[in-house]
């Protein structure tokens, strides 16, 4: 054990401690842990401590990683869980939930835990399982913080400081490093590429929809940074997908009532994007001329990304439960690269010639990458059952982002809602090109934005059953119509109290009605006085 490990003991069972008691005493500090867990993720790779660290395998993961990301999501997760909140039914509804998806990620690891345990070598899984176990505890910390409009507020503010910093920081690189490809503060133009095709749809999604000028003003502008990103990054798969998210997030949350303003902002919004897309056309060109879709995945010569695909069936037909998590480059260097012509250094000849401790020497060495799609390194690694949990789950993460698509266009849940919906897709669309994924700041973004759309889901829940629940009268008695609150400028309720239909006070009602749905808060009179009122009631033939 190095000293910074011993160090790394003592100083992170402390510091947990320290910011769990913190976050459970101050709201502003949980604000202020969700906000470093989201601007900080693209940092998480340095800011992590690796434990029997491998760094010269060549793999999606690569030690038993703890970052300060993970300390920080614990510290929110005990925080929301135990901390006191600004009223009292807020703090019973923080208490405790099942999120979304839950049960489906904890399945999926668990079957991921089992192939590891019947695999040879085991430690590389056993490092990726690690990494599993920090997403889904960033994702339960969300799901448990992001409940309420200031919440997702604050997501907004924070994706939209941290794209618009890449943006920026991809500018630098093209005109002061003059780098051809650009990779933010990442590794790779296409981990890049991946992260803002992740981050940029809530953005653009509250730039078009947003509830108040300031936040959709500010979301326009880092969206528009963070798609000037993606082109410096020339990746062939994220210049389109971001287009097509982009094109379907403004499609289901623009308005269609056009006016003067609105022409002449998306006129000038096309214009620019068109002059952009002009100026870096010759190098598009250039980067979509250097292998045809033929060549990359049909041709059996060329080490293209039709290779993975070649590799993954080979590996399902040998071995239907995979060769075990992340035990991807071990295998097809060794075994399945060879049986296609491709001559890639054997692991076990390197460590018992050279050892392990030149980390250079493996750098240098043709080592197998991992499959650049991630169905396929999901069928290699668990087989074909590990490919149909995953799938199912990410089906599930769809449904809930498409659950939001059927709310009223100006409600700021669905605004949030769609946004993610549509990260998702953008994630989902360069997977099929990429494993990068699994890289720590894309799969801990990725779940704070899914843990977000749990909370998001948990609050859609809640409001519909608080709209099916009758509405009592002060003495307990159930009244025979709904009261539903849709939000409006006139109680439209009243012409039925005028007849009669509801037999109790206005008083009486208004202490009957839930909270605000939106901003987790009771209900003012002069708010009361304001709403609008959908009453269900029973026809006049029925019973």
């Amino acid at each position: 054990m190095k000293p910074e490990h011993a160090i790394a003991l003592i100083v992170i069972p402390v510091l947990t401690v320290v910011a769990c008691a913190a976050a459970t005493w101050f709201q502003r500090v949980r604000d202020l842990f969700f906000f470093a867990m989201v601007t900080l993720a693209v940092f998480a790779e340095r800011t992590d401590v690796n434990f029997f660290s491998q760094a010269w395998y060549r793999g999606t993961t690569r030690g038993i990683q703890v970052t300060l990301l993970e300390i920080l999501a614990f510290a929110l997760l005990i925080g929301c869980w135990l901390g006191p909140s600004r009223d009292e039914r807020e703090t019973e509804e923080r208490r405790w939930f099942w999120p979304a998806s839950l049960g489906v990620m904890l399945l999926y690891l668990l079957y991921a835990i089992v192939c590891v345990a019947a695999s040879e070598p085991k430690i590389y899984g056993i490092f990726e399982i690690s990494k599993m176990l920090g997403g889904i505890l960033v994702f339960v910390a969300a799901a448990a913080y992001v409940r309420t409009k200031r919440e997702w507020t604050l997501l907004l503010v924070a994706l939209g400081c941290v794209v618009g910093f890449e943006g920026l920081w991809a500018m630098k690189q093209l005109f002061i490093s003059r780098l051809d490809r650009v990779a933010g503060t990442l590794d790779h133009a296409n981990s890049l590429s991946m992260y803002l095709c992740l981050t940029v749809p809530p953005l653009v999604a509250a730039a078009f929809a947003g509830w108040s000028r300031p936040l959709r003003w500010f979301c326009a502008l880092a969206a528009a940074l963070g798609a000037l990103g993606v082109l410096l990054t020339y990746s062939r798969a994220g210049i389109p997908i971001l287009a097509v998210v982009v094109l379907g997030t403004i499609a289901t949350c623009a308005s269609w009532r056009l006016t003067g303003p609105r022409l002449i902002v998306r006129g000038a919004l096309v214009v620019c994007a068109m002059a952009v897309l002009a100026a870096a056309w010759p190098k598009i060109e250039q980067r979509y001329g250097e292998a045809t879709f033929q060549e990359e995945y049909f041709d059996p010569t060329v080490d293209g990304r039709g290779i993975y695909l070649r590799l993954a069936s080979m590996i399902a037909t040998d071995h239907f439960f995979g060769v075990g998590l992340n035990n991807w480059s071990y295998h097809v260097s060794q075994t399945y690269g060879p049986r296609l012509g491709f001559k890639f250094v054997d692991y076990g000849y390197l460590g018992s010639v050279y050892g392990t401790d030149d980390a250079g020497l493996y750098a240098d060495a043709n080592l197998a990458a991992p499959a650049h799609n991630l169905a396929a390194l999901t069928l290699g690694e668990l087989g074909v059952p590990g490919l149909v949990l995953f799938a199912i789950l990410w089906g599930r993460w769809f449904l809930m982002g498409a659950a939001f698509l059927r709310l009223p266009r100006v409600d700021p849940m669905r605004v949030l809602g769609v946004g993610i919906f549509f990260a998702i897709a953008g994630i989902f669309g360069q997977s099929l090109t990429e494993w990068v994924y699994r890289q720590t700041p894309i799969l801990f973004t990725f779940h704070i934005l899914l843990g977000a759309l749990a909370g998001l889901t948990e609050v859609r829940r809640r409001r519909r059953s608080r709209r099916s629940a009758s509405v009592g009268d002060g003495s307990g008695m159930t009244l025979p119509c709904d009261a539903i609150v849709e939000g409006g400028s006139r109680p439209a309720a009243m012409p039925a109290l005028r007849a009669g239909i509801l037999q109790t006070s206005w008083h009486a009602q208004r202490a009957a009605l839930p909270k605000d749905p939106v901003g987790g808060r009771p209900f003012d009179a002069a708010k009361a006085r304001g709403l609008k009122m959908n009453i269900r009631c029973p026809s006049a033939t029925g019973s």
